[in-house]
């Protein structure tokens, strides 16, 4: 029961909010926070200037711990229990939607979720906390699928050397434990240098985005944005690792009509009327304040993008493929 008070001992700050208020302002309207977490975006939002916020997260913990102080703001916070890319169902003509993408703290922190190396827990992962967990993808998959999670959703280089050693392992005994799973991967690596992240970071970090097809959903709630968004509306994304970012670049690149291409080996991208004007022209990284502040911090990437007037576009119309919203450039 104690666990419960944590969250309301000390409000979440979340990652890049000065700056992201700054790209935004005036902060006015209503606005959707699809990835509500903690809360901290849609306070933010709301003591910054919205005239109300519709927070949406599929994780039923978010809803929960909101329970508590939700009253606070007298009925200018609304919460939904969904997927953000289900956004367009719930709310059209906003003034703004922010997306703070990847896990959040209070799911980093509990050991029974199964998303960190650093606590042992069961290899869950779920932020629905439904279906399959990663436990069971660990068990399910073959060792040549296996190898191309992890290096397609982790970038991992020795995703086959990894792979291997988990089908072994689970041979001997099923792998149901962060903490197993950790060193199954750690045997693997070479040990970090000083400044290094976790060997398990990029392994964990694919499964967990396999789970909860954070990808798929990424896509589809850029395009539940594009619809949602009213003219002279916002897009702020925070990501928090390279594909992440640039499946967001791509995006607003594509439906700014700044992309011509991907690649020579590809076809041009069918021009269309710009859907989005680009506000911040290259990603946005948190200052020496706030690395400070915050270690968790340092890989974050902010990118803004202003809604224009061109009617939105259906989900095939003109938008990239996935494997184009992913390639490097």
């Amino acid at each position: 029961m104690a666990a419960q008070k944590d969250p309301n001992a000390a409000p979440h700050v979340p990652v890049l909010l000065r700056p992201l208020l700054e790209a935004v302002a005036p902060v006015q309207g209503t606005w959707i926070d699809g990835t509500f977490g903690a809360g901290g975006y849609s306070r933010g939002l709301l003591e910054a200037g919205a005239d109300k916020v519709i927070g949406i997260d599929r994780d039923p913990l978010a809803h929960q711990m909101a329970a508590n102080w939700i009253g606070d703001y007298g009925g200018r916070l609304e919460l939904v229990e969904d997927n953000f890319a289900n956004m367009d169902a719930h709310a059209q003509d906003v003034d703004g939607v922010v997306l703070d993408l990847g896990v959040s703290s209070m799911q980093l922190d509990r050991a029974e979720r199964g998303f960190s190396f650093q606590k042992d827990g069961p290899l869950d992962m779920r932020m629905e906390q439904q279906g399959e967990t990663a436990a069971d993808l660990v068990k399910r998959l073959d060792e040549t699928t296996l190898a191309d999670v992890l290096y397609t959703f982790g970038e991992e280089r020795a995703s086959r050397r990894i792979a291997k050693a988990i089908v072994k392992a689970r041979a001997q005994e099923p792998i149901e434990t962060t903490a197993r799973l950790s060193s199954i991967v750690e045997a693997c690596l070479p040990r970090p240098k000083p400044g290094q992240s976790h060997p398990a970071t990029r392994s964990f970090q694919a499964l967990r985005i396999a789970v909860n097809d954070e990808y798929g959903a990424l896509w589809r709630g850029l395009m539940a944005a594009e619809r949602a968004l009213k003219p002279g509306g916002l897009l702020a994304v925070v990501t928090f690792h390279s594909v992440e970012d640039r499946m967001v670049k791509r995006f607003l690149q594509a439906r700014s009509g700044r992309l011509s291409s991907v690649s020579r080996y590809e076809p041009e991208v069918e021009a269309e009327q710009p859907r989005f004007e680009l506000v911040t022209r290259k990603a946005v990284g948190p200052d020496d304040e706030e690395l400070a502040q915050n270690p968790r911090s340092r890989s974050a990437r902010l990118r803004v993008g202003r809604r224009t007037s061109a009617e939105a576009g259906d989900i095939e119309s003109g938008v990239l493929s996935m494997p184009q919203l992913r390639g490097k450039s």
